[in-house]
């Protein structure tokens, strides 16, 4: 058997290449590592007649997965969030003419655009505050939500 050494000389780049294709190049270099650690402890006991390269891109792909996975489980920094929201703005200051588009929308398309898409309830709940079924409110959304497209155009506005 080859010692270890001369196969992560053969076959480092290839691992390397199998993990920034799976997690990208920021994080290829810990999945790299991580391959060639678990394939330092097995390689002892694999047999002779082994496709090594094979093996090892075996080990990389799952390395990396592990590594992508460990990345999604970590926290994201964010701006600082206010400790409460504040009281007295009003929320049509940013964008009044599309709060006045809405406006002018029939009450049930109106309702329904504000509670699905602002609130983000689900049609089943919009169809009980507003008397009608879910296929109900789901068509006077998408219908308010035409009319507001044709009415209020926001690139158009500034």
């Amino acid at each position: 058997m080859r010692p270890f050494e001369d196969v992560v000389a053969q076959h480092g780049p290839t691992v390397l290449r199998v993990c920034r294709a799976v997690v990208g190049a920021l994080d290829a270099e810990d999945a790299w590592s991580e391959t060639f650690l678990s394939a330092m402890r097995a390689y002892p006991d694999l047999p002779a007649d082994a496709n090594v390269e094979a093996w090892l891109v075996t080990i990389a792909h799952r390395r990396a997965l592990d590594v992508g996975r460990a990345n999604s489980r970590r926290p994201v920094p964010t701006d600082p969030v206010p400790d409460h929201p504040a009281t007295r703005t009003d929320p049509a200051a940013g964008h009044p003419d599309l709060w006045a588009a809405l406006e002018t929308l029939p009450t049930k398309q109106r309702q329904a655009v504000a509670y699905h898409h602002i609130a983000g309830l689900p049609f089943a709940e919009i169809a009980d505050l507003l008397g009608n079924s879910p296929d109900a409110a789901r068509r006077a959304c998408a219908d308010g939500l035409k009319k507001l497209r044709s009415i209020y155009r926001e690139d158009a506005i500034s």
